[in-house]
């Protein structure tokens, strides 16, 4: 068995900072989009509905979007049709996938939601780096995406 690769002190510092920026940014995230009534999950499925020109897609393309699996997003999709977020139907092409789609209410609390998180996003985030900066980050950023195993 190989021996661990450890994390020197600099790289550790490193990973630290990064893992409490994500976990600490993520949280306040939440705490803003839960404001308005709707849980950070809840948001996180109606952002990709709301962009879609149809403002639906099959639930294992959604899935697929957002790195989840089939259960957690059903189960969610349940709750948030008993709360007339979304409806879900059936796949015409498929008896055994569904559509889940975004409703006029789902449509409105988006919409009531994303002004304030977008603030959060620049008050927290975005206002505290430059160009360059930003560019360098997203640099980065994606070649860790491309190298983790698709999702």
């Amino acid at each position: 068995m190989a021996q661990p690769r450890w994390l020197n002190e600099h790289e550790q510092q490193f990973w630290r900072v990064y893992f409490g920026f994500f976990r600490g940014l993520e949280t306040e995230l939440t705490r803003q989009v839960e404001k308005s009534g709707l849980s950070g999950a809840e948001y996180t499925v109606l952002v990709p509905l709301s962009e879609s020109p149809e403002g639906r897609f099959r639930a294992r393309d959604l899935c697929r979007q957002l790195g989840w699996d089939r259960t957690r997003l059903s189960h969610l999709v349940r709750r948030m049709e008993r709360r007339g977020l979304v409806s879900r139907s059936a796949a015409p092409d498929d008896a055994r996938g569904s559509i889940v789609e975004i409703t006029a209410d789902g449509r409105r609390a988006i919409e009531n939601a994303a002004p304030a998180h977008v603030e959060a996003v620049r008050r927290h985030f975005i206002d505290h780096l430059d160009d360059q900066e930003m560019a360098a980050m997203t640099k980065v950023f994606r070649r860790v995406l491309h190298s983790l195993p698709p999702r």
